[in-house]
């Protein structure tokens, strides 16, 4: 007899045992009943999302058995991944449906918690208000559009072409600096944080059909160190009318109405020559308080004058047919010397007696 008919298999092995799949229906069933029971004990959502993360998470019975595919005879891995997709299919679905459920009781718990009894008695607390900074703005912005003005307003983060070159600003003007102004990197987009509201104006004489009367209220940015009369975040508004015709007298009259609704009916103002390279001529404006603490005196308030040719010509307009003019105040500085104050820092440091003295609260 040869070997071969006496070892069919071959001489020397022996016949390996078929691999059993370690994942059983009885396995699967038992991970989702444990899962079910737990979701239904849990008594808020925040038990029953412990709950989840507890039989359905990483260390959880079902992601075990999961685990184990690797180990299941590749004649079965269909009928297996079946059997753990609809477990876990069971799980997910009963989560969803408690979920649902104790979201509801919670919040119809909090209406009960929250009802407010409307018959009893108020408490009396003190009412709030906007910041004195935004009401004095508000009140400056509503003379104007009493005056037929328009509000205009614009992008705290301008380009360089608005915020400099359309205004007449040379290329080696210190304002341009690091030093003076807040850029915003890549510097090659020429972005920064505007130094002043004057781009809303170039901006209206390129949106607007002229005759053009605008009023832009806003926040500006520049590189000052926080003190009693600095600060590198305040308001500004400016103004700016192009029409035919208009002349230095129209924009004293204008200022001068502006200031006695401002300080009352005997403030005036004066204005003594400067520079400004967006208008020409351009003066300082002073405003006499005759109800200043300490006695009447003159404070300057602000910058002034007529729109130079270039800055209309930048903006399309032909300066022999039109004329304009232009002005702007500090928000923050016409507070304080309006209400005495002698620390501009009051103004942003949050305290809430600082805005008690205006009759209410931030």
């Amino acid at each position: 007899m040869s070997a071969s008919e006496t070892n069919p298999a071959g001489a020397g092995e022996a016949q390996q045992p078929q691999p059993s799949n370690p994942i059983t229906q009885q396995a699967a069933d038992a991970a989702v009943e444990a899962a079910l029971a737990a979701f239904a004990a849990a008594g808020s959502v925040a038990e029953l999302k412990a709950a989840r993360t507890e039989h359905s998470g990483e260390a959880s019975a079902i992601a075990k058995l999961n685990a184990l595919m690797r180990q299941v005879p590749k004649d079965e891995k269909a009928a297996t991944g079946k059997l753990m997709g609809q477990a876990r299919g069971r799980i997910e679905g009963a989560y969803q449906g408690r979920e649902a459920e104790l979201a509801e009781q919670e919040a119809a718990a909090r209406l009960v918690a929250e009802t407010v009894d409307v018959t009893a008695a108020p408490v009396r607390r003190a009412a709030g208000t906007r910041h004195p900074l935004a009401q004095l703005q508000d009140e400056a912005s509503d003379i104007f559009i009493g005056m037929g003005w328009e509000i205009a307003e614009g992008p705290e983060i301008e380009h360089e072409w608005f915020n400099f070159d359309a205004l007449g600003f040379d290329p080696d003007h210190p304002a341009r600096a690091m030093q003076d102004t807040f850029f915003v990197e890549p510097a090659d987009r020429h972005l920064l944080l505007r130094t002043h509201t004057s781009p809303v104006q170039i901006r209206a004489l390129l949106e607007r059909e002229l005759p053009v009367y605008v009023v832009a209220p806003g926040r500006v940015y520049r590189t000052d160190e926080l003190d009693a009369t600095h600060t590198p975040v305040f308001q500004q508004i400016e103004g700016l009318a192009i029409d035919r015709g208009l002349t230095m007298a129209h924009l004293r009259g204008t200022l001068e109405h502006f200031a006695r609704q401002m300080f009352g009916d005997e403030a005036k103002i004066r204005l003594r020559p400067n520079f400004f390279p967006f208008t020409e001529p351009s003066a300082e404006m002073d405003v006499w308080q005759p109800n200043a603490k300490g006695g009447a005196r003159w404070v300057e308030w602000g910058g002034c004058g007529m729109v130079d040719p270039n800055v209309l010509l930048a903006a399309g307009i032909d300066p022999d047919e039109y004329q304009g003019f232009a002005f702007g105040m500090g928000i923050e500085r016409t507070l304080q010397f309006r209400n005495d104050l002698n620390d501009m820092r009051d103004m942003v440091e949050g305290d809430v007696r600082f805005n008690r003295q205006f009759g209410g609260l931030v």
